[in-house]
């Protein structure tokens, strides 16, 4: 119950954040002002928000990331290819996350700085974890973490490719993001071949 509820508070506190980090950026001052206004103390933030922005952040990529799979529960993945349920997936994720393009764009900003990459690498490889999941993978072998590591550079190159699209219905990321599957479909093909002859 109580990691439900501390959910639902990160939740709120972020949805007030987000309008202004387009202004503000990302400041662990903006989320106490936020956080203040809509009644949190310094020590229930704290207790939220242990880690300061690098939390708040992390947050943000799970709210993406369930928002995604709120969509997806509309789609049958039994009704589509496995590289199509990857597909419809991420841009479930992106068609949320095109409301917080400025956001994301300095999320990224944030991630990049070398001691936080570490951190920055897990989100991405959580986030293709989910995505292996809803598409049916239950692999647990040297196929686990092959996917979702291919998956992880995917994501965050689509994710660049996202940032610059300025087209409406993210064609130009739809685009992008089918011919890097295919890549990663026949990189797949030629590792499998590689492995029968070894």
């Amino acid at each position: 119950m109580k990691q439900a509820d501390d959910i639902q508070n990160k939740d709120k506190i972020l949805e007030k954040v987000l309008p202004e980090v387009a202004f503000d950026g990302w400041h662990w001052s903006l989320v106490q002002r936020i956080a203040r206004k809509e009644g949190y103390s310094a020590e229930g933030l704290h207790a939220l928000f242990p880690g300061k922005l690098k939390d708040v952040l992390a947050a943000f990529s799970d709210l993406a990331d369930r928002k995604m799979l709120e969509v997806l529960q509309e789609v049958d993945p039994e009704d589509l290819r496995i590289r199509d349920r990857v597909s419809t997936a991420l841009m479930a994720r992106f068609e949320w996350l095109a409301q917080h393009k400025e956001a994301l764009r300095q999320s990224l900003q944030f991630w990049m700085v070398p001691m936080n990459k570490p951190c920055g690498a897990r989100l991405v490889w959580h986030s293709a974890d989910k995505i292996w999941r809803y598409a049916g993978d239950r692999a647990t072998d040297y196929n686990h973490y092959t996917k979702r590591g291919l998956l992880s550079g995917v994501i965050v190159s689509t994710t660049l490719a996202f940032l610059n699209d300025e087209t409406e219905t993210l064609d130009n990321t739809r685009a992008f993001l089918d011919r890097r599957i295919e890549n990663v479909m026949q990189l797949g093909k030629v590792i499998n071949k590689v492995k029968r002859v070894s």
